[in-house]
């Protein structure tokens, strides 16, 4: 017994220690863009997966990754912090088009890609699908982050993420679906395999659905910031545990809970420091997160599965740009013809480009079973495939943003918010200047050249924000949309605080969900 402790001691202190390492070379990294400013063009992710690469290069390999630690450690709080911070009114303005390339898209990719695959190379069918569904899930995090800094529309970040989230959650169902066919152990049947898609997907949205609502009313009851905090914490990975337990897609359910947390219950159950505290927390834990995965991918390629492997790479990349491409302009087309989306050219062909695989991919190839022959081709495949993505696709997305004039839109609204923000801060220092001006300790004439200053960058703001609004109509209906969120906080915050004060017996869900349509003129 006591050598049965001794040994676990020290496999936690190995963990810890190995944790460590990983921790402090992925932090390091962030600091190379401050010393080195020709970094700063590289997202930081990408260069994570390129100090990886040096790394695997030397044989320096810190961490082993496994499906386990991908799907069960990783993936939920990834999930969670992007549909928390997917607005609900954006995503149904886009539900069409999301909808059509997570399901649809995901099908074309999987069955294009093992159709390539079995016929230009040795792999056999039903391998080449397990291939076609590990590389079917977008992970198009770099790029997200790469929009939010260059100010790309609103709408075109919410395509991309709300397809990357859902296509995920297909993707997996895919996979799983497909290994019995590639085991043997069972056949293919088109009626069975949709029943069990619907099970499996339907479990999730039920799962995500009943602790989402669930956590959001119960928050309603007490203001207790780390507390709830913690809820959002423990309903990620919770949320991602019983569905997969239930036999559903843990990966859907975590992004419903998270959809409904971030839009309704952070409304309804929180206040807004508490709203800030949760927002900030999930903003840490998703680089956090990212830092590790993405240093993790570069580090575990093997140089030579690579080489011994370049035709099939080579044929999957292929595959994986054409099918992507018939999908997202196909299905581009007939989401404008269906819901009028207007999604334009030079739109769909960022979302075909940015389309990155990531750790979903890597840890789908790797949980093919053992017994499968064609697996260590497989994974040799996903891995180039992904490393192809990220270096490839992912340092030129930003060129092709400013080759198709993409840029701006983002920037005018967060430059606009500064405006308006620092104009608020200084007349409240006016305010405070005139009510303390007969200070003895304080002479008068501090006070006027301080009043005089504060007044003369008020009328710089005041040009400011009018020249901003005159060059950017778009900002007026920004500006009504977010008129319109302060006043739906102020109502919801109002039945969280009776509720709590013991005035209300039942949660209250806001009645101020749109503008009436004749304040939208």
């Amino acid at each position: 017994m006591a050598l049965e402790t001794l040994a676990g001691e020290e496999s936690i202190k190995e963990s810890i220690e190995r944790f460590l390492v990983v921790l402090s070379v992925s932090l390091s990294v962030a600091t190379l863009p401050r010393v080195f400013s020709w970094v700063r063009e590289i997202p930081y992710t990408l260069l994570l997966v390129i100090v990886g690469l040096g790394l695997a290069f030397v044989d320096v390999r810190l961490v082993n990754l496994s499906p386990e630690l991908i799907l069960l450690i990783f993936l939920p709080p990834l999930l969670f912090e992007a549909a928390w911070n997917l607005h609900w009114k954006d995503l149904k303005q886009n539900l069409v088009p999301v909808s059509l390339y997570a399901i649809l898209g995901v099908a074309i990719s999987v069955l294009g890609i093992a159709w390539a695959l079995s016929t230009f190379t040795s792999l056999p069918l039903s391998a080449a699908l397990l291939l076609g569904a590990s590389l079917s899930a977008t992970d198009p995090i770099s790029v997200i982050a790469l929009f939010r800094e260059l100010g790309v529309s609103q709408r075109l970040s919410v395509v991309m993420e709300g397809e990357s989230l859902f296509n995920d959650g297909v993707a997996v169902v895919s996979f799983t679906l497909l290994v019995g066919l590639a085991l043997g152990a069972e056949q293919f049947e088109v009626q069975q395999a949709i029943a069990q898609f619907g099970a499996f997907v339907g479990i999730g949205i039920g799962v995500g659905s009943l602790i989402g609502f669930g956590i959001s009313y119960l928050t309603q009851r007490f203001d207790l910031p780390f507390v709830e905090q913690s809820l959002t914490l423990v309903s990620a990975y919770g949320t991602y545990l019983v569905a997969e337990e239930l036999g559903g897609s843990g990966v859907i359910a975590v992004v419903i809970v998270g959809v409904i947390l971030g839009n309704f219950g952070s409304r309804i159950g929180m206040n807004p420091r508490t709203r800030a505290i949760v927002s900030e927390f999930w903003d840490f834990l998703a680089f956090f997160v990212n830092s590790i995965v993405f240093l993790l991918i570069g580090d575990q390629i093997q140089f030579a599965d690579l080489a011994a492997n370049l035709t099939p790479i080579a044929i999957a990349v292929a595959a994986m740009l054409i099918t992507r491409a018939i999908a997202i302009y196909g299905l581009g087309a007939l989401s404008n013809w269906l819901a009028g989306s207007e999604i334009g050219l030079p739109q769909q062909t960022v979302l075909w480009w940015g389309g990155l695989r990531g750790s979903v991919s890597i840890a789908l190839a790797l949980s093919v079973p053992i017994i499968l022959e064609a697996r260590d081709e497989i994974i040799a495949t996903v891995f180039g495939v992904v490393l192809f993505t990220l270096l490839v696709q992912g340092l030129t997305v930003k060129p092709l943003l400013f080759f198709l004039n993409l840029l701006g839109e983002q920037k005018s609204e967060a430059q606009y918010l500064e405006a308006i923000a620092r104009r608020q801060a200084l007349l409240r220092v006016l305010d405070y200047l005139q009510k303390t001006g007969d200070r003895p300790e304080i002479a008068p004439d501090f006070y006027q050249s301080q009043t005089n200053f504060i007044q003369e960058q008020l009328q710089s703001l005041d040009k400011e924000i009018e020249t901003l609004r005159s060059d950017q109509p778009r900002l007026q209906d920004f500006v009504r949309e977010q008129f319109q969120q302060e006043l739906q906080n102020i109502e919801a915050n109002t039945y969280a605080e009776l509720l709590r004060a013991g005035r209300l017996n039942q949660a209250l869900s806001p009645l101020l969900q749109e503008l009436p349509e004749e304040s939208k003129g």
